[in-house]
């Protein structure tokens, strides 16, 4: 596999890339990758079906998919998971719900209500507040449940604070009313409230979920960039068949 102008090209010359681009905003740097769930292929992976193992990283998966015949246009880590690397929350891949919805109580970020769910379904995405997502009855070919929210309906989760002194590495993904899907990802420090309004004020976007925090990881081939923060739970990726 070469690398030629900043772009992975396989054979046949078919290029990899990703729409990305870099925006500031609250002071910090942001790289931000939209695709069109009309025209990408956008998918969720957690394990190898042939031997059910957990993929744990990109790599993994890339070698995977390679083995399919698909590539990797883009990957980000898409979810919380347990230590064994499950899913802590809905799991949904190829239409099959391989991890109940939770809307239990807990600790941590994932529990700070209202959470919610990225979900593919045909050829829209979407995300929705969990007690959203359970009335409207969707039956997804793809789904990822994480949290918190960082957007409900255009508004700011009601627990983020503009003066917060919580700054993480974060990365999030939120659906335009275009249709659009945007994933994000910040490596500087950043507080929650900063992050949501990135989609709010810059992407369009009226739901936008928070994916994760210090693993925060994503692959761009043309950028030749793949982070190796592993181990990964939920991966979403947009792939494409070989040439």
């Amino acid at each position: 596999m070469a690398v030629v102008a900043g772009c992975f090209l396989l054979a046949g010359g078919v290029s990899t890339v990703a729409a990305c681009e870099d925006i500031e905003h609250a002071g910090a740097n942001y790289t931000v990758c939209t695709f069109d769930p009309h025209t990408d292929s956008i998918r969720i992976f957690d394990r190898d079906p042939i031997t059910g193992q957990f993929f744990g990283s990109f790599a993994n998966l890339s070698s995977s998919l390679w083995g399919r015949g698909l590539f990797t246009r883009f990957a980000m880590n898409g979810g919380m998971y347990h230590r064994n690397l499950s899913p802590v929350g809905l799991y949904v891949e190829y239409g099959r719900e391989l991890k109940r919805i939770s809307t239990g109580f807990g600790w941590g970020n994932f529990h700070l209500k209202p959470n919610g769910v990225f979900y593919l379904q045909g050829d829209k995405a979407g995300v929705l507040e969990t007690d959203a997502y359970v009335k409207s009855g969707i039956k997804p070919d793809f789904a990822t449940q994480s949290g918190p929210m960082l957007l409900i309906d255009g508004n700011v989760h009601p627990r983020f604070l503009p003066e917060s002194d919580s700054l993480n590495r974060r990365n999030g993904v939120g659906v335009s009313d275009d249709g659009k899907v945007h994933f994000v990802i910040v490596d500087a420090l950043v507080r929650f409230y900063d992050f949501a309004t990135l989609f709010r004020d810059r992407l369009n976007v009226k739901n936008a979920l928070y994916l994760d925090g210090s693993i925060s990881s994503v692959e761009i081939p043309e950028r030749n960039r793949r982070d190796d923060h592993s181990p990964l739970g939920p991966i979403i990726a947009v792939v494409e068949k070989m040439p």
